[in-house]
Formats: structure tokens, sequence, C-alpha cells
């Protein structure tokens, strides 16, 4: 009977883990915007250190005005949460992901380029520019190091609190 009750545990709280794997965004909006954002950052990352900045250009040619409405997205969403200091928070936020998602380039040493390299030619082989946000939450790239979708709550002096993560999904790589 112990033995039963521990796999039943066991069982379920295996099955609780994607849930909390899951947790994104409460705005799928937002979550777009952050999913596109990494997106970018990554082909940056790649761009700058596996030296194909061929590509890169490519994919910003290719997808120009939606990443523009994505930056105006991310600006505003920065600008809404934090008020006068928006530009702050969001150089900040912009930064904080590029590093993150360099440091795990590092981590992976001589395969960075090699794994991830492939991504250039899938996000060119996109048939609509429109594919552009499934795509990237597919990739899932935002780090779990870096907040998202912080809670605003009051802190001392009546200004918000820097993020808070709520995504906390593990970083995949295709």
């Amino acid at each position: 009977m112990r033995r039963l009750m521990a796999a039943v545990s066991a069982i379920s709280l295996i099955g609780a883990q994607p849930v909390l794997a899951a947790q994104r965004c409460t705005s799928s909006t937002d979550q777009t915007t952050f999913d596109v954002q990494a997106l970018r950052s990554e082909l940056m990352v790649l761009a700058t250190g596996c030296h194909t900045n061929e590509q890169y250009n490519a994919f910003i040619q290719r997808y120009q005005p939606d990443l523009q409405a994505n930056e105006r997205a991310v600006s505003a969403y920065f600008s809404h949460r934090y008020g006068r200091s928006g530009q702050f928070e969001h150089d900040r936020f912009v930064t904080e992901l590029a590093n993150a998602l360099s440091r795990e380039g590092s981590q992976m040493g001589g395969d960075f380029c090699a794994h991830n390299g492939l991504i250039f030619n899938e996000v060119l082989a996109l048939s609509s520019p429109s594919q552009l946000p499934d795509f990237a939450a597919g990739k899932n790239l935002v780090p779990v190091s870096v907040a998202i979708c912080e809670t605003p709550t009051a802190s001392s002096g009546g200004t918000k609190s820097s993020p808070k993560a709520t995504h906390s999904t593990h970083k995949k790589r295709s």
C-alpha cells in the first residue's frame, strides 16, 4: 500500500511539473511581445558569436515592419509598467536578455553555433511574417533567469517593484 501511495505521489508531482513549467504572461499579447524580443536577441547573439551577420541582416530586412512594431510594443509595456522609468527598465531588460542568452551560448562552448545556427534557416523559411510570433513562441527562448511579465506591487515610496518572473519554462534549443 505504501508503494502504491508513493507511486501515486510521484506521478502527481510529475504531472504537476508541466503546469509549473507552462506559466506564462497573463496577457497573450505580452507573452508574444517577449517571445519575439527573445528571438531577435537570440539571433543577434548568434550573429555576433557565430559570424552569421548576413543571415541576421536578412532576418531584420524580411521582418523589419514586424520587428519595429514589436519594439514599440515592448516600449509601451515598460512605459505602462514603470512610467517615467520605462525607458530605463526597457534598456535594462534588453541588456539582461542579451547577456543571459550570451551566457547560455558560452556555456554550450563550441556546440553553440552548430546547435543553434539552423534557427536562421527556419525563421527565414517561414512563408509569412504573420508566422513569426508562433515560431518565436515555439522556440521558448526567454531564459528562466530573465524576469518577464512582472506582477506590479507597490514598494516603499509608491513605486513599482522590479519585475518578477512568471515565465518559468526551461529554455529549449531546436
